[in-house]
């Protein structure tokens, strides 16, 4: 493929304060040293070196494209909200599948196929409202479809592995490859496609419709509050920074400890939920860091057990 690039290309009134790159014959800007802290839940990290948000399965091959001819590492961003970007904030190109974002849900088989940056609670909400069940368990996790296949997302006794019929697949070199949960080899919270370097761009799911929607939204806002009643989200965290290691979970775990409360700069370990972090305002993915590394060195000191991040810690971190 011959790509002919134009740099800060007239007209591009957004990229004045950053270098920017144009695909060719496509409405797709690759700019550089765009901020990333109002990308995560967290509200921390530094700028992408490039940053691009393609619009479509094409538009994300070119910039795939692009990356590879650059020599360049790719880093996938989808709600942010399982992430912590250091301060320096991540090399090569960050893509974000935020405008990769539909639904198709059809009648007769059951079937709902959604892109990698669609909103997983928009579609648990909006299943519900159709009478579809399914989705229920998935109405508070603050992610995106994308991050739900690769992390096997789940609540509730529920997973993704459990709806899941096949994932379309992006690898490095832009080939397209369906694979299936077994393809897949899903565990908890994890997949084969965590660390690779193969990016989810959409998902089909097996779901129940000709429901009554007033019960499946019953028990979906069920779900809902429950999670919202037991867990803090008035201010900036991760969700859940530790795999639950087994009997045990890792927030009583960490309660047992005597975190609850426990601060390092403007990170806190939440007094609702022992497994959440939370930016209390000014936070930075250091503070985050070392708070995450002191639980660990506390509770392994306490229960003799390492507690595995179930947040993923990307780009340069002292001491790490």
């Amino acid at each position: 493929m011959v790509m002919t690039l134009s740099y800060d290309s007239p007209g591009q009134t957004n990229c004045h304060r950053s270098r920017c790159i144009a695909l060719p014959e496509t409405d797709c800007l690759i700019q550089s040293l765009v901020p990333l802290t109002s990308l995560t839940s967290f509200r921390v990290g530094g700028p992408a070196e490039w940053y691009v948000a393609p619009k479509g399965l094409e538009q994300m091959q070119e910039t795939l494209t692009w990356a590879n001819t650059e020599g360049l590492p790719i880093t996938l961003l989808g709600a942010g909200s399982n992430l912590l970007i250091s301060d320096q904030g991540l090399p090569g190109l960050v893509i974000a599948t935020r405008n990769l974002r539909h639904a198709q849900f059809d009648l007769e088989s059951g079937l709902l196929t959604a892109g990698a940056g669609t909103s997983l609670p928009r579609l648990a909400w909006k299943a519900a409202r159709l009478g579809w069940r399914g989705l229920e368990w998935a109405v508070g996790i603050p992610g995106t479809i994308g991050g739900a296949v690769v992390m096997n997302a789940g609540a509730h006794k529920s997973s993704t592995a459990d709806i899941l019929v096949n994932t379309h697949v992006l690898s490095r070199t832009g080939d397209l490859e369906l694979l299936t949960p077994k393809d897949l080899g899903y565990r908890y919270r994890t997949s084969i496609l965590q660390g690779s370097h193969r990016f989810v761009t959409q998902a089909t799911f097996q779901l129940e419709p000709g429901h009554d929607p007033q019960k499946v939204l019953a028990d979906t806002t069920a779900h809902f509050n429950q999670r919202r009643n037991s867990q803090p989200y008035h201010l900036p965290s991760c969700g859940s920074v530790f795999r639950n290691p087994g009997s045990k979970t890792a927030g009583w775990l960490i309660e047992q400890t005597g975190l609850k409360g426990y601060t390092i700069g403007q990170a806190q370990v939440a007094e609702r939920h022992a497994n959440f972090i939370l930016n209390c305002g000014g936070a930075t993915a250091y503070d985050i860091f070392l708070l995450i590394r002191h639980i660990q060195e506390q509770v392994e000191r306490r229960w003799s057990f390492l507690l595995e991040p179930e947040v993923k810690i990307m780009g340069e971190f002292q001491g790490c």
